[in-house]
């Protein structure tokens, strides 16, 4: 077991990313998105038929333009990643 999976773990690039990262807080509300709207409660039987899915409901979603709401001010902003991007000058 170990002997097969060795070589497929070492296939595995881990790309570390900031905890609190802007980016990454959307990529996962876009994944909690097509997971409550497009597959949530209805078993798909292979593949090809979840890709069309996530497809259709990509260009769905994409054709409604829609925004994020930060409600961070920029000021408090600036106080809270203050550690997280020490070189920029205040």
């Amino acid at each position: 077991m170990t002997e097969r999976a060795r070589p497929l773990v070492r296939q595995i690039e881990f790309c570390y990313t900031p905890k609190h990262g802007s980016w990454l807080n959307i990529a996962e509300n876009e994944l909690s998105l097509v997971t409550r709207q497009c597959v949530a409660g209805r078993r798909i039987g292979d593949v090809k038929t979840l890709r069309e899915e996530t497809a259709a409901w990509s260009t769905d979603v994409n054709a409604a333009q829609r925004g994020v709401d930060w409600q961070m001010k920029i000021e408090d902003a600036r106080c809270k990643l203050k550690p997280v991007y020490p070189n920029i000058k205040m």
